[in-house]
């Protein structure tokens, strides 16, 4: 790896608002210098394992990106913003691009002269990060029927499996993908759910995408032990964890619950974080205990308590689990999953090893593995960690998108940080042109019940900023994907992710205008020496 000259030696906390255009222009253009040499130095470690040449203009950038990121850009903002050089703040798809732009900028604003080999940037290499991106997720989730940027994914429930017309009318109401969640039914379900959305596309004359996500590795409570009053657990109670039934009744605390696997109850150190039931539960291991089980202290739960029950699901945030991310049902259902998928869903992915694991496996069940997607489920610190590296093996070799699992990523991070987070990674995979899907309970009252809470329609609506939008099964989700489509069509004409459109407004062009006051008589005019 090259040797990386670092031309940046002002630190960014130290520019005044008040800085002349020629020392802003002095200030980006050695950022410009250092984020460029760092970038190519990153790009240069990951080059060999980019295979797919539509992916290595968006991996430079994202290298660029890390390296521009790591600085702190506030009090540069904030001095650009006097002479209306504010754009860094989209930078994203375009980060050596949008540095040029400014530089050439504060060149003739300071009477300079501009390099002419980047400024001003041409239309075509200005945006060019957004017509890849563009791009990506057409590959991915096909064309929409119209002029909607953002992608509609649609979960299918078991009935889908024997009713030809869901899919089409779901394809009908705006679906432009459907997701098959092979943690539930069986190969004979997927299949004809598969058939099914085929048929519906060839009918519209558009492509349904098949979704199939690859269930992973699920960290369950087995079978569990309460007392005899059947209270609930709160803060400030003790519970154990064991690996097995038989230890149950092993222990003073008389709450108990088996942990299924057992074998991350070895991985477990005291003092770690654990939750359960989606954060309902969040507690610290306090101690081991012999038997290989652990002791847990409650540190909070919703109100009224949490009742112990088997099936719930725990995390473990910030422990390493060492679980394998494909489980032997995975591998097993992987046999049907290549070949009907056009997209594979990988939950519990942390690292490019684990990317690396599924790519080996596809490539034993199809010689073409390279056509097929992979949508990478964030759901864990770790995978927020090494999402770079996540991105570049996947994308290095295939059509490739980031799903936000906001489920288990806000009891990871914790819920404070989860929209915090959630931007992050929608800057990171803009940056790398890669698309993303916005998942986890969008308009979850309106699947169920047919009607939308204020604080969903909100959610909904900021969801745009995605490229996909993923609803969940229930019994009235062909009038959620309605509701979406009606809603992501507004939403983009006032915003395309970071960017606001600035359509022109009309909720108050007809307002009613008071009529002027009736003409009074002239004041008599007053000597100048009395004008204050």
């Amino acid at each position: 790896m090259e040797r990386v000259v670092n031309h940046f030696d002002q630190p960014l906390g130290s520019v005044p608002a008040e800085a002349s255009v020629t020392e802003l222009r002095t200030i980006v253009g050695n950022l410009r210098q250092t984020v460029a040499a760092e970038g190519r130095a990153t790009f240069g470690g990951w080059r060999p394992a980019i295979r797919r040449a539509a992916f290595a203009t968006g991996a430079l950038n994202l290298a660029h990106y890390l390296a521009v990121r790591r600085h702190d850009l506030r009090p540069l903002q904030r001095a650009l913003m006097r002479y209306g050089l504010s754009s860094l703040g989209r930078m994203e798809g375009r980060v050596l691009v949008a540095l040029d732009a400014v530089e050439g900028s504060l060149a003739v604003l300071g009477g300079g002269r501009p390099d002419a080999r980047r400024w001003p940037p041409s239309e075509r290499r200005f945006f060019r990060g957004e017509v890849r991106l563009a791009a990506a997720t057409a590959q991915l989730f096909g064309e929409t029927a119209d002029a909607r940027d953002r992608r509609v994914l649609v979960t299918l429930p078991t009935e889908a499996a024997d009713d030809p017309a869901f899919i089409l009318d779901l394809a009908r109401s705006g679906a432009d993908a459907v997701r098959i969640n092979c943690a539930h039914d069986d190969a004979a379900h997927w299949t004809a759910m598969a058939a099914h959305a085929r048929a519906a596309g060839e009918l519209l004359g558009r492509r349904i995408a098949v979704l199939m996500d690859i269930a992973g590795p699920k960290l369950r409570t087995g079978e569990v032990r309460r007392p005899d009053d059947d209270r609930r657990l709160q803060a400030g109670d003790e519970f154990t964890l064991v690996p097995s039934a038989s230890l149950l009744d092993a222990g003073a605390p008389s709450f108990a619950a088996v942990c299924d696997p057992p074998s991350v109850l070895a991985a477990i150190e005291p003092g770690a974080e654990m939750a359960m039931d989606d954060g309902k539960l969040g507690g610290t291991i306090l101690a081991r205990r012999p038997d290989g089980g652990v002791l847990v202290r409650v540190d909070r739960t919703k109100l009224g308590g949490v009742k112990l029950k088997p099936e719930k699901g725990l995390n473990f945030p910030g422990s390493a689990l060492n679980l394998a991310p494909l489980t032997e049902k995975d591998l097993l259902d992987l046999d049907t999953v290549a070949l009907l998928a056009d997209m594979i869903g990988y939950s519990f992915v942390q690292s490019r090893a684990d990317v690396a694991l599924l790519q080996r496996e596809l490539a034993e069940r199809r010689p073409d593995w390279r056509s097929i997607g992979i949508i990478a489920k964030i759901e864990t610190r770790r995978a927020v960690a090494n999402l770079p590296d996540i991105i570049v093996q996947a994308a290095g070799s295939q059509p490739f998108g980031v799903m936000i699992a906001r489920g288990d990523l806000a009891v990871e991070i914790g819920f404070a940080r989860l929209a915090e987070i959630q931007e992050e990674i929608l800057w990171l995979c803009e940056a790398a042109n890669v698309p993303v899907i916005w998942a986890t309970q969008v308009l979850e009252s309106m699947v169920k019940s047919g009607l939308p809470t204020r604080g969903e329609m909100t959610d909904a609506a900021m969801a745009a900023r995605a490229e996909c939008v993923m609803l969940n099964k229930g019994p009235m989700v062909s009038e959620a994907v309605r509701a979406l489509d009606a809603l992501l069509r507004r939403m983009g004409e006032h915003q395309d992710k970071k960017t606001p459109r600035l359509r022109a407004l009309h909720s108050w062009t007809a307002v009613d205008v008071a009529p002027p006051a009736p003409a009074r008589a002239a004041a008599p005019a007053m000597p100048p020496a009395a004008i204050v």
